[in-house]
């Protein structure tokens, strides 16, 4: 069952046809939610009639109040109200940042109903601390990353999850793209297999794919379709509508890579003190503002940066993709994409931290002169439309500063190193290498905007023209690492070098060949390729001599062979399962030997 609700159409609270309770209602007006947004509209009746929903709406609709309210609703309307220990509904999110947002929200309305308790299960923190936090207060909503619900659910010595998840009623699957994305659909199915089937079951995600089609069938039962489009009042007859919404402007900016990182701090300066998510693999230079940085390798920081960010009017947020979804940051101004995403569709998910619930936002994705054609991929893929917007002023001597930053610390130029090789065996792995090509990128200016030093050794450089970039003249080995370990440890190794000529290395050493002269080196491969040509020759003359050795056939095993091996085979098997005795085996065996 399919229902198409169109994004331009708000309804008040009170036209639903289900009523909402009392305890609800005040939590929804508190929060000054006076409308519904056309998702909360579609899916909290329909959930509250026992059905299962599959909602696909743009990012920043309103999904979470589209499944909590009625999630509490649910709860509320048990015949048997549940015990402090019994959990009545899960919730599992990609993220921790997603879930702790959730948890947040889902706070805000529990302050109204006070016989309802929820508990949060993320990753990041001692498994032992959530067992003894639930053994000591128990939850009726758990609100969880699928990892570490997984973990309790399989534990068995020191707590009995399985148990207290019988009295399900309500099973949300948040952003169920990512969580596929993130390679979750082996724990989903854990998670699943635990779960009571008579349960009602939320699917919510920004887009729909072919794997989120196969989780639809796998843990929804008949389950209705929403799906929410933004109306473009502009688009022509037979257009679909956009992947965005309304009130968020996209743009592209257009650079050279030698001046990308320039153009970038001249842009936020131009922009002045505002809240910026920047998703980039390099941090840059901002006077004046703060600058946060997150990624998915974090454990226990990520949690406290976000909130940071959270709290602050003005900064700059520098991200991966492990912030692109269902996040809710305040006044985000503007989500600045340094590169194309690695996917059409994570572009749409990382514009979507802006222009959420209505507000007005900004998106903009940096773009090379080769990339120009991702424009017109965007608005065939995606049904995104992209506006110009013409690059500012660098800002002058970003180079230099930044090269003078690895002088002072050979950690950085490490950083910047890696950071360049990683982003050109990204680039030639992206899903649009059709259109994002690596042979069309100039890699000279490439690492001129990485701020390079020096040209790392890689395969990809091999036979391309990099004139265009400019070395540091500077002695490499006379950098310091600012790390009195490291420096150390590289000064060991250096001398050892100097000495040996072999680098040391845990494994294996790196040896340095002797130079010698560039004729004598010539010489050297003429005569390797005399010796291999005089070998050819040799064997075509007694080819044609007839001389060559004629190779022997391998005997064929004979049916008679294939019999005794058999018996042999037979017999160490009733010895090895003591089925005969050592002078039995010794008659037979030896005996057929003779």
């Amino acid at each position: 069952m399919d229902n198409k609700q169109d994004d331009s159409i708000k309804s008040k609270w009170e036209d639903l046809n289900c009523k909402l309770s009392l305890p609800v209602m005040k939590a929804i007006n508190k929060l000054g939610f006076h409308t519904m947004t056309p998702v909360q509209a579609a899916c909290i009746p329909l959930f509250i009639k026992n059905m299962d929903v599959a909602a696909e709406a743009v990012t920043g609709s309103g999904k979470t109040l589209a499944f909590l309210i009625p999630l509490l609703e649910i709860l509320q309307r048990r015949d048997e109200a549940l015990k402090s220990h019994e959990i009545g509904a899960v919730v599992i999110s990609p993220t921790r940042e997603l879930a702790t947002q959730t948890s947040e929200v889902l706070q805000h309305f529990l302050g109204f109903i006070p016989g309802l308790s929820q508990m949060l299960i993320i990753g990041g923190r001692g498994v032992v601390k959530d067992v003894s936090e639930f053994r000591d207060k128990g939850a009726n909503i758990v609100i969880a990353t699928p990892g570490r619900l997984e973990d309790l659910l399989m534990r068995k010595h020191d707590i009995n999850l399985p148990a207290a998840v019988k009295t399900l009623e309500v099973l949300i699957l948040d952003e169920a793209d990512r969580l596929l994305d993130l390679g979750f659909d082996k724990s989903l199915t854990t998670i699943l297999s635990y779960l009571p089937k008579q349960r009602r079951t939320g699917l919510f995600s920004a887009t729909q794919t072919k794997e989120i089609e196969m989780l639809i069938r796998a843990g929804l039962r008949n389950p209705v379709i929403v799906s929410v489009k933004e109306k473009n009042s502009n688009r022509l007859a037979g257009e679909e509508a956009l992947s965005t919404p309304l009130t968020l402007c996209n743009h592209y900016m257009m650079c050279e890579a030698d001046a990308k990182l320039a153009t970038l701090l001249g842009f936020v300066r131009a922009q002045g003190r505002k809240k910026y998510m920047l998703f980039l693999s390099t941090c840059a230079l901002l006077k004046n503002l703060a600058v946060f940085g997150i990624h998915g390798k974090m454990k226990s920081k990520r949690t406290q940066i976000f909130e940071s960010f959270r709290a602050v009017e003005s900064g700059v947020l520098v991200c991966t993709d492990v912030m692109a979804r269902g996040v809710d940051i305040p006044e985000v101004h503007w989500v600045v994409q340094y590169d194309p995403p690695s996917s059409a569709a994570a572009f749409v998910h990382r514009c979507g931290r802006t222009a959420r619930i209505g507000h007005d936002g900004s998106a903009l994705v940096m773009l090379l002169p080769s990339e120009d054609a991702y424009i017109d991929f965007l608005r065939r893929n995606q049904k995104v439309e992209l506006e110009n917007l013409p690059a500012p002023s660098p800002v002058p001597g970003v180079l230099e500063k930044v090269r003078r930053l690895q002088l002072r610390d050979r950690g950085v130029a490490d950083k910047a190193a890696r950071a360049y090789v990683s982003y050109i065996q990204a680039y030639n792995k992206h899903e649009c290498n059709l259109i994002l090509r690596l042979k069309d990128l100039d890699l000279g200016r490439l690492a001129t905007g990485f701020c390079l030093l020096r040209l790392p050794k890689m395969p990809e450089l091999k036979g391309r023209d990099i004139s265009s970039f400019q070395p540091a003249q500077v002695d490499f080995n006379d950098i310091t690492y600012r790390d009195t370990q490291k420096e150390a440890s590289r000064v060991n190794k250096l001398q050892v070098y100097r000495e040996t000529g072999v680098w040391p290395r845990k494994g294996k050493a790196m040896t340095r060949r002797p130079t010698q002269p560039w004729q004598l080196t010539k010489q050297r491969k003429s005569e390797v390729k005399e010796r291999i040509q005089l070998k050819r020759d040799k064997r075509e003359l007694k080819k044609s001599e007839g001389k060559t050795k004629s190779k022997k056939r391998r005997k064929g095993i004979s049916a008679e062979d294939l019999q005794e091996l058999a018996r042999d085979i037979s017999l160490i098997k009733k010895f090895k399962n003591k089925k005969v005795t050592q002078e039995e085996f010794d008659a037979e065996f030896v005996g057929e030997m003779e």
